[in-house]
């Protein structure tokens, strides 16, 4: 007699990044699908490329795979790194993107997973571009229903910059959009601009799947961290990459140095934390240029579970989202929901983040570009967290931001497109 886990149906994943790969947060939601479709009655076969391909790598992340999922990494060079000269390279050699050689091995190699494990669909990733190439190929080959995710708008106004790079992209992206079953987007502001852009009689192709947290990094063995001692410094926290533009902290730091100055914000009742920001000595300098250092500590990356677990132990977390960004949602935004922390919202408050903090019940929300609106409200955060009075994330907002709960969703769109093609 078959078990359960024999009459699962099985699904082709194409995803660029995922384990060992370190760059890019994307790993996160590829990985929480291997781990987490099987539950649903889709069991993973994943078509990643060769860590060669890899500028930054994190072999420790390959234990997260579970063992039975089969992993299929072919042949991939980094044109740049391999065949480029300080830093320079062929335009021609890197379209769609810098990993386009992992078309030419990732194809044949998808062809032989069809034929050994008959996957009934095919999911595909971007970025990188190349994924929902190969995606193409072994759809247009198979004939097999083919879902497209796309946890970014392929074409954005300042993005692709070249000319060669942003027609490839367009390309790529109409006949993604004209030839999928489904075409999956992480926001609802991001369906909408595809809505905008492609004719109405695709509309019913695109649904969305936000991103979500993993339950595995929160264990902390029923340990809950300490709380703030009574009238000890109230520790916030921003875990993640800033940016001079977008995502800068410069306003945010003037709101900290004018409490300081006003005498409502030292080092006896503050402590800010910048985790992992990128360019650690360009926030220095911010911080350095607002004189707030006694305040505000800014610290290199560390790995991802000691991540979670800071933010585990902070009194309040920060997220900094601004105009570029207003499609977007940062992957932390669930993992801050998971934490069950207050949560100060830097953003545009146009914007997909402010509007998911709203929806959620987050009225710490300020314009991240104007240090004289967050300053109150700094001082009004800090003051509900003391008080013992802050907003957190609701049970059932924790439960439906789980990427477990979002891999359930995968697998009834893996259901309807292998039942109705």
């Amino acid at each position: 007699m078959k078990s359960m886990k024999d009459m699962n149906k099985r699904a082709l994943l194409i995803a660029f990044h995922f384990p060992p790969q370190a760059a890019s947060s994307g790993i996160q939601r590829t990985l929480s699908f291997s781990k987490n479709l099987g539950a649903y009655g889709w069991d993973p076969l994943v078509l990643s490329a060769h860590p060669m391909a890899y500028n930054e790598k994190n072999p420790t992340q390959l234990a997260s795979i579970p063992a039975s999922v089969v992993v299929k990494r072919p042949f991939a060079l980094d044109t740049k790194r391999h065949l480029g000269y300080k830093g320079r390279y062929l335009e021609a050699l890197a379209l769609p993107d810098r990993w386009a050689s992992w078309w030419l091995s990732a194809v044949p190699s998808g062809l032989g997973l069809i034929r050994k494990y008959k996957p009934e669909v095919i999911w595909s990733t971007f970025p990188i571009a190349t994924s929902h190439l190969i995606g193409l190929t072994l759809h247009r080959i198979t004939g097999l229903p083919w879902i497209a995710d796309f946890r970014d708008p392929m074409l954005q106004p300042s993005y692709p910059t070249s000319v060669p790079q942003r027609k490839a992209f367009q390309w790529i992206e109409q006949q993604t959009i004209q030839r999928c079953t489904h075409a999956v987007f992480t926001t609802h502001s991001a369906m909408e601009a595809y809505k905008s852009r492609f004719p109405e009689a695709l509309h019913h192709k695109f649904s969305v799947i936000e991103n979500g947290y993993d339950e595995d990094g929160f264990d902390v063995g029923g340990a809950a961290p300490p709380p703030t001692a009574p009238g000890g410094p109230i520790t916030l926290l921003h875990s993640g990459v800033l940016y001079q533009s977008g995502r800068s902290p410069d306003p945010f730091l003037a709101a900290v140095a004018a409490l300081k100055k006003r005498g409502s914000a030292s080092a006896a009742n503050l402590n800010v934390i910048l985790r992992a920001p990128g360019s650690i000595p360009d926030i220095e300098a911010m911080v350095r240029k607002h004189d707030v250092g006694d305040i505000v500590q800014v610290l290199p990356p560390v790995p991802y579970r000691e991540a979670l677990q800071e933010m585990l132990a902070a009194d309040g977390l920060m997220i900094f989202q601004g105009t570029p960004f207003n499609t977007q949602i940062p992957a932390k935004i669930y993992e801050y929901f998971r934490a069950r922390k207050p949560i100060l919202g830097l953003v545009d408050p146009q914007g997909e983040t402010a509007r998911v903090l709203c929806a959620a019940g987050f009225s710490d929300v300020a314009d991240m570009d104007d240090a004289a609106v967050i300053a109150p409200m700094l001082a009004d955060f800090t003051d509900n967290i003391r008080a013992g009075s802050p907003i957190i994330a609701s049970d059932e907002l924790v439960a439906s931001s789980s990427r477990k709960h979002r891999a359930g969703q995968l697998a009834e769109r893996f259901n309807a497109a292998a039942t109705h093609g």
